[in-house]
């Protein structure tokens, strides 16, 4: 079988895997966000947390829920990683605490959803924090997501009314009855494939070139999960969903983008049934699938061109790509984890022919919305409708209304605060990592062996950086050196301004 074919195959197979459970999914989520009823489990998390899951919430009170959670997360699990070097040398596998700079962006990532790493997972943390911290903000940073895409669906849905539900009744339901039984699922069929799964220490192996290599162990199949599911992105190891520890076989390489894709699609469908109109959530869907399509018809096509000799010989660009995964199965992960803010990677952006990063730069820069990130690309996706909508009704003259809500200058407002925010974070951090004296420093790739002229590459180094962290993706062109108080410290600021600032215009809409 032709590479080109076995590409086309898997796509196809991914696409129908995605279309069966659509309706099923999507129907659950409408059914876990509209009960009146709580479970056993849920009733006891309410009672730890003080929470009355019943009162209704105005979007300042919801608001202030989201800030206050990820804030505390974002304190606890800086203070983990800064107190592991005094914990036990089974939790912490004798590294030494996280550096202050390097604690910040690491909590302000997985808090944001963004899951960008400065750092070398198996060579700087234990198990505790990674079980304990990183695997822990995986599902709650996702559910924080999910909940404001609902409380906008309920300001869409619901009249005469500023109430947008309960927080903490969200964030509890999205990771109980959603989050978790998924995973679970998911972390047995990743075992399955060859995953592994425990606690152990490091371990010194033989190298078939002669020499030993340190190997760690891990929770690494139910970590993997999440971070695929919950579109966060962080690997339990550097190299990312490219070691085989994370994703050992083709069979994983297309269930992990499958995880990827399944709830950001089947959130239109919730969408359509909470707001009582699923043709809406169908246009929604629509728009989304022909982008996501589009993409990695143009990424297949790109890295399989034959631009020369190498190529040839290679069947396509295989320059930074796992040979057990192939050029298809590599396009289909690197669309995937760029229209969503996951981030996670099969192989390595960086290494990509220049019209396939360029695909990968502008799937964030569109917003991540095809279809995005688990809540975020659905409330992406929304905004984008409301102006659409607004522009439309001005060229015919008439009122402007989505699902029979007036849209007047306030929403406009709020929508475009919504969709100016990241790039200006983008460009600004940008321009000035460009043009101080020290950050250009950390460039791999420059021209004429001049760290001050970065040359084309090195600059889309440097843009990438940004434009992953302030779109919460996480993903990376892997020569730029982020581990300095510079990138540690802006990149850390540009998540959580490109996380939670957004939120503010949507609850606010909503």
């Amino acid at each position: 079988m032709s590479p080109v074919l076995a590409g086309v195959l898997q796509l196809l197979a991914l696409f129908v895997a995605l279309a069966l459970v659509y309706r099923p999914l999507g129907d659950y989520m409408a059914a876990v966000y509209s009960s009146t009823k709580h479970l056993r489990v849920e009733k006891w998390i309410y009672r730890c947390i003080g929470a009355n899951p019943t009162a209704e919430m105005r979007w300042p009170a919801y608001l202030r829920g989201v800030l206050a959670f990820s804030a505390v997360g974002l304190l606890l699990l800086y203070l983990l990683q800064r107190a592991q070097g005094v914990l036990p040398k089974g939790l912490s596998l004798g590294f030494h605490a996280i550096s202050p700079d390097q604690a910040f962006n690491t909590a302000a990532s997985f808090v944001a959803n963004t899951n960008w790493q400065s750092y070398s997972g198996e060579q700087a943390m234990g198990h505790a924090v990674q079980t304990l911290g990183l695997a822990v903000q995986n599902f709650v940073s996702a559910a924080v997501g999910i909940a404001v895409a609902i409380a906008l669906v309920r300001g869409f849905a619901r009249s005469r009314t500023g109430n947008l539900g309960n927080f903490w009744a969200d964030l509890v339901r999205g990771t109980v009855r959603i989050l978790i039984p998924i995973a679970v699922i998911g972390a047995l069929v990743l075992v399955a494939c060859g995953a592994i799964q425990n606690f152990a220490g490091i371990h010194e192996i033989g190298q078939l070139t002669g020499g030993t290599q340190q190997v760690n162990g891990g929770a690494v199949a139910s970590q993997e999960v999440i971070k695929e599911l919950g579109t966060n992105g962080g690997g339990y190891f550097n190299a990312n969903s490219a070691h085989p520890f994370e994703n050992p076989n083709g069979l994983s390489n297309l269930f992990e983008p499958f995880l990827i894709l399944v709830i950001p699609f089947a959130l239109t469908r919730t969408f359509g049934k909470l707001v009582g109109n699923v043709r809406q959530g169908y246009a929604i869907l629509a728009t989304m699938g022909l982008i996501w399509l589009g993409f990695t018809a143009l990424m297949m096509w790109t890295e399989f061109h034959h631009g020369g000799p190498a190529l040839q010989a290679a069947g396509g660009a295989m320059e930074g790509k796992e040979q057990r995964f192939g050029v298809g199965g590599s396009s289909i992960f690197a669309v995937a984890t760029t229209l969503t803010s996951t981030g996670a990677v099969d192989s390595f952006h960086s290494s990509y022919t220049g019209f396939g990063g360029g695909i990968t730069l502008l799937g964030m820069m569109l917003g991540e919305i095809a279809p995005g990130g688990v809540g975020s690309g659905l409330y992406g996706m929304l905004v984008m409708a409301i102006i659409a909508v607004f522009i439309a009704g001005l060229m015919v003259g008439r009122t402007p209304e989505y699902l029979g809500k007036k849209i007047g200058t306030r929403e406009i407002k709020l929508a475009a605060c919504y969709i100016l925010i990241t790039p200006t974070l983008v460009l600004g951090f940008t321009a000035l990592s460009m043009a101080l004296a020290g950050p250009p420093d950390s460039i791999l790739n420059t021209a004429a062996n001049s760290v001050r002229d970065s040359g084309a590459h090195g600059f889309s180094e440097v843009l990438y950086a940004f434009t992953s962290g302030a779109n919460n993706n996480g993903s990376a062109f892997a020569g730029l050196n982020a581990n300095t108080p510079w990138y540690n410290t802006t990149i850390g600021l540009a998540m959580l301004l490109g996380r939670f600032l957004p939120m503010v215009f949507v609850l606010a809409l909503a």
